[in-house]
Formats: structure tokens, sequence, C-alpha cells
């Protein structure tokens, strides 16, 4: 069980046990809410930041513009909650997850009646995918199940409802012995991860699929094509079909929670060396010296809690 300390709920600093919700809100049972997950990494010079809040935050807002949800606060409103939250749990190093939702009035299928709230929560927690599974990489299948098309689900919303088709990925790949799944999108197109966009290698260029692909715009895809840039790496978005998997030099998945994590095998397939390969590492060492406060080119990607 998640320990949170004392969550930020409405404005108002709550004890964990305290931060409840009505069962008959809208999010509950129709999935309108929005959220983020954001990473507070602890410095080499001992002080703690929180990684490239801005731009968490500006998607967050973004999302619930999509699903007309008006947030009651602004963002430098919300941006002190976060900053609030770790402090009065004391966290140096973490995850931050804030949800913006539809709380309790009418049921129905329209949910504009029903106020917007939300929440701040932050916890320790370390690699998503494993500390193992960093260096040396982790198995992957591709899963039966696809990413929705754009007319159905708007994939650039960070969306809890969006995330009922990441659950069935994660759970037929856990059920099948792999760490995790990828999805294809609606052409048979890779798409991403269950929660974590995709990169591979092939001929010392990264590739990685467009947005219409319906892939998530991802803040750690962004970092990673900046590290390639900054390494003399091309980049390309390109609709990749699915024998890509199998014909890559190296794949690797990004995320703020999966961090930059190998992939060694799709479909018991081994990718590359079956491990980490070269410039997987390479991005890997460069993303860990920027989130650790080592890179003085992206240190405004840094908000120094005081």
């Amino acid at each position: 069980m998640i320990e949170t300390g004392r969550i930020w709920f409405n404005g108002e600093l709550k004890e964990h046990d305290d931060a409840k919700v009505h069962v008959l809100s809208h999010v509950l049972h129709y999935g309108s809410g929005c959220f983020e997950g954001i990473r507070l990494y602890k410095l080499k010079n001992g002080k703690s930041a929180v990684f490239r809040l801005k731009e968490h935050i500006d998607r967050l807002y973004d999302s619930c513009k999509i699903y007309k949800m008006e947030v009651p606060y602004t963002k430098d409103e919300f941006i002190k909650g976060i900053l609030d939250t770790i402090k009065t749990n004391k966290l140096e190093a973490g995850y931050i997850r804030p949800l913006i939702f539809r709380g309790y009035n009418q049921l129905g299928v329209n949910p504009t009646c029903n106020p917007v709230e939300a929440i701040i929560a932050a916890w320790k927690w370390g690699a998503y995918l494993g500390e193992e599974g960093l260096k040396n990489g982790i198995k992957v299948c591709v899963s039966s199940w696809r990413r929705p098309a754009p007319n159905t689900l708007p994939a650039l919303a960070k969306a809890s409802g969006n995330y009922l088709s990441s659950q069935l990925i994660k759970m037929e790949a856990l059920d099948m012995g792999f760490e995790e799944g990828l999805a294809l999108d609606y052409f048979g197109n890779i798409s991403e991860g269950s929660g974590e966009n995709i990169f591979l290698v092939k001929n010392g260029e990264l590739l990685t699929p467009p947005m219409a692909s319906s892939s998530l715009a991802g803040i750690t895809r962004d970092v990673v094509v900046k590290i390639a840039k900054d390494l003399g790496l091309v980049v390309k978005y390109e609709t990749l079909p699915r024998e890509f998997l199998y014909l890559a030099d190296e794949i690797f998945l990004t995320g703020t929670a999966a961090e930059i994590t190998p992939v060694s095998s799709v479909d018991n397939i081994k990718v590359g060396c079956g491990s980490r390969g070269e410039i997987t590492k390479k991005i890997q060492e460069e993303f860990f010296k920027i989130v650790e406060g080592e890179n003085e080119k992206y240190r405004e990607w840094l908000t120094i809690v005081e």
C-alpha cells in the first residue's frame, strides 16, 4: 500500500485518511479526470528538485481544456500546492500525482454540472520497471489491444478514462510472463507502451512514432530528443510497422515513471545484444545527469524545493 502522508485536497493539506471523495463522484463512474505523473529528484548537491514542473502543469491544464474542465486554480496556485505537498511530507525524492476530476452533484454522461476538484499526492518511489530493468532491459510483447483512433479518444489528453486501454495492455503482458506490453495504433503500426513512449535505434538513428500514431506527447520523450541532438544523433518521427520491433538494433521506453528503460526482447525475439545497447546507455547517462543537476544547459528544467 502506498503511504502518501498529507494530501493537498481542493486547496487544503489533509491527513491521508481524511482525503476522501463521495462514492457518487462523476469520476468514479465515468472516468472524468485528468492527471500527471511528476518526478522529484535529489540532486548531487543535496537539494531536491521537481523535474519539468511547468511542462507537466501545462499538459495537465491542456488535458482539462480538451475535456472542458475549468480548473478552479491558477497554474501558479497549483504549482505552489505541489511544492507545499512535497515540503509537508519532507520528501527528498519520489513521485508526484496531481489529479483534476469531476466531483459529486449529478450522475449521467454529461459532466458539466459536476464540480471540478483537485488533489495532489506525493510519495517515495523508485524505478517503475525495476532497477534491474534500467540496467539490463525488460521483456515486452506486442499487445492484442490496440490504441484507440484519434477520432475516438484524444491521445494528447492524459485522461483517466484513456488508461483503461493501458490496464488491458499491462495485465495481458503480465499474464503472459512479460514485464510490459506494446500497443499498435488503429492501422497496426507501433504506438507506445501501456504507459511509455517508445524509441527504436536503427543504423545509429533514433526512430519514434509520431503523435498521430495515438501516442501521448511525452515530456520524457521530448527530453530524449534534445539529448539525442546534443549527442549528434539523428531523430526521425516515422510511422513504424510492427516488424521494425524485431529488426531494431536497440529499443527503449521513456516516461516520467519508466525514465529510460531498455528493452531486451520483443515477443521473445532478442533485441540487438539482448541487453542495454550503447546508444541507450549514453542517453540514460545524460538523462540522469540532467535530472540530478549536473548539466547546466538544462538547469531551467529543475524547480528547486526551498
